[in-house]
């Protein structure tokens, strides 16, 4: 059968051509972390040169996959949205993992399994062990937050109302790409996680996308869920 006799509900492969690029899906990835981050930068984590970062961002630009914001002269790139965000992770759980060939690349995955950002909500161990944490307490149930969940949450300073309310799925249950658990994502997943980093419960790390427990937020999610920690590994001080 023809390409002509097959019925499409979308052309899909103008969109799969340009994530297939290995230099720009290493630039897409880096956006994964969810902040805006300039052209040399990207070229920097993707290892070619800025003329060549700076091509695949045009095309990547064309194709509505990113977004610029300028402030003054200079100019930063983000993932054009959410559902970009979404399709990336997808694609991350089906795919083999990179070999790693150093202690550097140890560490970094290291990092990235522990918690990260997957584009604007908490994933990882962290995210995973979250989402546990909720169940157990009675706040989740049902892929549904419960009264209790809201009550909690809302106490924390996350804007449960306003998540309902956006655009996008509001609580989705996100399958790991690390863990091959699920983590809460969706408008809910990333105002919870807005709240942690505005408390300082997790700060940004040194590697893209990693995000690191502090003291502080070790401390306030063992209360938050009578005890129970959500990570391991040290935290930051």
């Amino acid at each position: 059968m023809g390409v002509e006799h097959v019925a499409r509900d979308a052309d899909i492969a103008p969109v799969a051509a340009l994530i297939a690029d290995p230099t720009r899906a290493a630039i897409l990835t880096a956006l994964l972390g969810g902040r805006a981050l300039a052209a040399g930068e990207l070229a920097r984590l993707a290892g070619v040169s800025a003329a060549t970062a700076s091509a695949h961002l045009s095309r990547l630009l064309d194709g509505r996959l990113v977004d610029v914001v300028r402030q003054g002269r200079h100019r930063y790139y983000r993932l054009a949205g959410h559902e970009v965000a979404e399709v990336l992770e997808v694609l991350a759980r089906m795919s083999a993992r990179p070999p790693v060939r150093s202690l550097r690349q140890s560490r970094q995955a290291r990092l990235l399994e522990e918690a990260r950002t997957c584009y604007d909500h908490l994933a990882g161990r962290a995210g995973v062990l979250l989402l546990d944490r909720l169940r157990e307490g009675g706040h989740w149930r049902d892929g549904e937050l419960t009264a209790e969940g809201e009550r909690l949450l809302s106490g924390l300073g996350v804007d449960v109302a306003a998540a309902r309310a956006a655009r996008r799925r509001f609580a989705p249950e996100c399958l790991d790409w690390t863990e091959r658990r699920a983590h809460l994502g969706g408008a809910l997943g990333a105002a919870l996680t807005s709240v942690f980093l505005e408390r300082g419960w997790y700060v940004r790390g040194t590697v893209p996308r990693a995000v690191v427990l502090t003291d502080t937020g070790r401390g306030g999610l063992a209360e938050l869920f009578s005890g129970k920690e959500l990570t391991s590994h040290t935290p930051v001080t």
